[in-house]
């Protein structure tokens, strides 16, 4: 929000809805990997909400879907596409880690969208912990699968002999900062979108500007939706790339 500055003017805090405070306990106590935070709290809660849809949502299973069932059937079927599709029939296998991972992030993103709520797929250390999980998951699978012929990879084959060295270089560094630029572009998206919003909602306050600030926040808002999806899409359907890769690493 905005508040008066000693100076007469304004100041914006707009990164403060990003901090990490513990649920108990004073705020600026040390957080320890045991401490329950608002973070933890809204990455269990999107979890529930994973949980709600495919158990809750489904238990009463018909040939004419009610409404929770038609979400879980159109989002799985969506993801199960997309997996087919992108890397294969042979990677169907893998579908309910890449269709875990989609869904969480998914509702990591809408339940950030609540007022008063906490976004946790702006941080890094959570995106992170998937973008780096699925690198090493797509790795240590390709060498299971392919043995040392994965290293085919990085070898163009098709380039002109000369230039083959050189693009490998790139392909192994291009490689290594796959799971930094797929952790990034999702927190950094998020990031942004919220703290646009909450710098809009600061000049809100202010009489001579609050219906624009007013209408910036909702169109914001809208993009924000469209955006919480998007990114979601976005990371699954890399994490099919990468798989492809790991599965059929020849150029």
């Amino acid at each position: 929000m905005a508040e008066s500055a000693s100076e007469g003017g304004l100041s914006f805090h707009p990164m403060d809805q990003f901090m990490i405070k513990p649920l108990l306990g004073e705020y600026g106590e040390p957080v320890q990997w045991y401490t329950i935070t608002n973070l933890t709290l809204w990455m269990a809660l999107a979890v529930l909400c994973v949980v709600g849809l495919f158990i809750f949502g489904t238990r009463g299973r018909a040939i004419v879907p009610g409404r929770g069932q038609s979400v879980a059937e159109l989002a799985y079927g969506f993801v199960y596409k997309m997996v087919e599709d992108v890397t294969g029939k042979d990677a169907v296998r893998y579908f309910p880690y890449i269709f875990t991972v989609f869904l969480f992030i998914l509702f990591a993103n809408f339940l950030a969208l609540i007022p008063t709520s906490f976004s946790t797929t702006s941080h890094i250390g959570v995106t992170a912990v998937l973008g780096f999980g699925v690198f090493f998951a797509v790795t240590i699978l390709g060498f299971v699968k392919n043995g040392p012929s994965f290293l085919g990879l990085f070898w163009v084959s098709s380039a002109p002999l000369a230039l083959r060295p050189v693009l490998a270089v790139i392909e192994i560094i291009s490689y290594f900062v796959r799971p930094v630029s797929h952790s990034i572009r999702l927190a950094g998206n998020i990031m942004a979108g919220h703290a646009v919003l909450k710098v809009f909602a600061g000049f809100a306050a202010i009489t001579a500007i609050a219906p624009v600030s007013v209408l910036a926040i909702t169109a914001i808002y809208g993009l924000e939706v469209l955006v919480a999806f998007i990114q979601a899409y976005v990371f699954t359907i890399l994490t099919c790339v990468y798989l492809k890769d790991a599965l059929h690493p020849h150029h």
